[in-house]
């Protein structure tokens, strides 16, 4: 009789919906003495055991008041961006009205002119709460 030995079958993850499982990898990832999100001192070795810095970076030096803070910077958003015109919020106002306007005098006048006024004037006021999320 022939002996069959057990064969370790490959899992094809991609056929299930579960994700494989996750590699330890242990260990240390900032150098010793620094907390996440703190650049290393000068004299400490350098992130990621590589000895040479790669080109474009900066040479800030971490102090209490940006830890955990990019230091890419980034310019202060303008003033003019954060407000809107003038005109945004009067014209969202003027498309509110004439909406309710509108809708009001197709029950107001006569039956005879239809249905459209009720359509025009939830237009209008769509286009009034459109206008409604531009204004900062």
């Amino acid at each position: 009789m022939r002996r069959v030995e057990p064969v370790l079958a490959q899992v094809d993850y991609a056929r299930f919906s579960v994700a494989p499982p996750k590699r330890r990898t242990g260990g240390r990832v900032t150098p010793k003495g620094t907390k996440p999100g703190q650049l290393p001192r000068a004299g400490s070795p350098p992130i990621g055991g590589s000895s040479t810095r790669p080109t474009g970076s900066s040479t800030s030096t971490a102090t209490s008041t940006n830890i955990g803070v990019s230091s890419r910077y980034t310019p202060p958003v303008p003033q003019s961006a954060k407000q809107s015109p003038k005109w945004v919020p009067i014209l969202m106002l003027v498309f509110l009205g004439l909406g309710v306007i509108t809708i009001m005098s197709r029950y107001l006048l006569s039956d005879s002119v239809g249905n459209w006024p009720v359509f025009a004037g939830l237009g209008l006021v769509l286009a009034g709460l459109y206008t409604a999320t531009k204004w900062h």
